[in-house]
């Protein structure tokens, strides 16, 4: 078992299954929440800003009774102004857990090396696990069940999808992933989900992912720290978008996914993500509830 949370798969099908089942439960019933942060702080490093990310660790901590510490990451200077390590020591002396958006998932490797508290990955280059919770939490809540359901995610094979594959993988969802020349789910990605028992399928066709499936995800095309590549991506991912004409070929009772922040006319047309089978609120609002159950399970893991 491991005692830090850098990818989904540091987890397994039962720890995942009995973390999504507390979320649910404490959705449900908000006084059932247990004080399991009481007198501790956290950690809440962000060297990339976000407004779900940040909101949903801070809640979460707070109705745990914990103390949420923003840290920008220029009030730190990562390897400028002190080392990787260093700066985790100083976090774990005063709190009970670390979490972290970084550029670079190796950063969060020092820190787990570095100390004893549990690391939590935030986003990393290589790894959103947080937004795959949220996802799969999300997908249970409105079909009563993983197990069996096909997800198509249309687009950029990037942290999302990677961490949506082994999320996919550990709780016996087919995923279909659908991206252009030269964007596609990493192969070492594929292969390990496929080493979990998933079944993951890679095509360049976005009709043939999302012909009958369950649900539909994309996310936005250019990414935070992309931005010189934008009128590349835009050219790349053309016929990619998410529109009523693709979202109508996945199976009737499809729902749409999508991590936000969403661009409107890019990868997703309004008249889809406003619709009344987008559950994007709903799951930018499972965020906070994920995350709170993970952190429950690393401090019981930790002991």
């Amino acid at each position: 078992m491991t005692r830090s949370f850098l990818e989904v798969d540091d987890i397994d099908p039962a720890r995942l299954a009995a973390l999504l089942d507390r979320a649910a439960e404490w959705k449900r019933d908000p006084a059932s929440v247990p004080r399991a942060l009481a007198g501790k702080g956290v950690a809440a490093l962000f060297e990339k800003p976000s407004a779900r990310t940040r909101i949903s660790i801070e809640m979460a901590v707070w109705t745990l009774g914990g103390h949420p510490i923003y840290v920008r990451g220029e009030e730190v200077g990562l390897d400028t102004r002190e080392s990787v390590e260093d700066v985790a020591r100083t976090m774990a002396g005063m709190c009970t857990l670390i979490a972290a958006r970084v550029f670079d998932h190796r950063v969060l490797e020092r820190m787990e090396a570095a100390v004893d508290v549990p690391i939590v990955n935030l986003l990393s280059d290589r790894a959103h696990p947080c937004q795959a919770l949220a996802d799969l939490l999300t997908l249970r809540e409105h079909f009563g069940r993983l197990d069996g359901l096909r997800v198509a995610y249309v687009g950029d094979g990037n942290n999302v999808a990677a961490s949506l594959a082994f999320g996919a993988a550990l709780s016996g969802v087919e995923l279909l992933v659908a991206s252009p020349e030269s964007y596609e789910l990493d192969a070492d990605v594929v292969a390990r989900a496929r080493n979990l028992g998933g079944t993951v399928d890679v095509t360049g066709d976005p009709y043939d992912a999302v012909r009958g499936v369950d649900a539909v995800y994309t996310d936005v095309w250019t990414s935070m720290g992309q931005e010189s590549e934008r009128q590349q991506r835009l050219q790349a991912f053309a016929g990619f978008t998410v529109d009523e004409a693709l979202f109508k070929v996945a199976s009737d009772g499809a729902v749409f996914l999508h991590c936000l922040p969403a661009h409107r006319g890019e990868e997703v047309e309004a008249e889809v993500i406003d619709g009344p089978r987008s559950l994007v609120w709903a799951q930018a609002a499972n965020r906070m509830d994920a995350v709170r159950a993970l952190l429950v399970d690393l401090v019981e893991e930790a002991g």
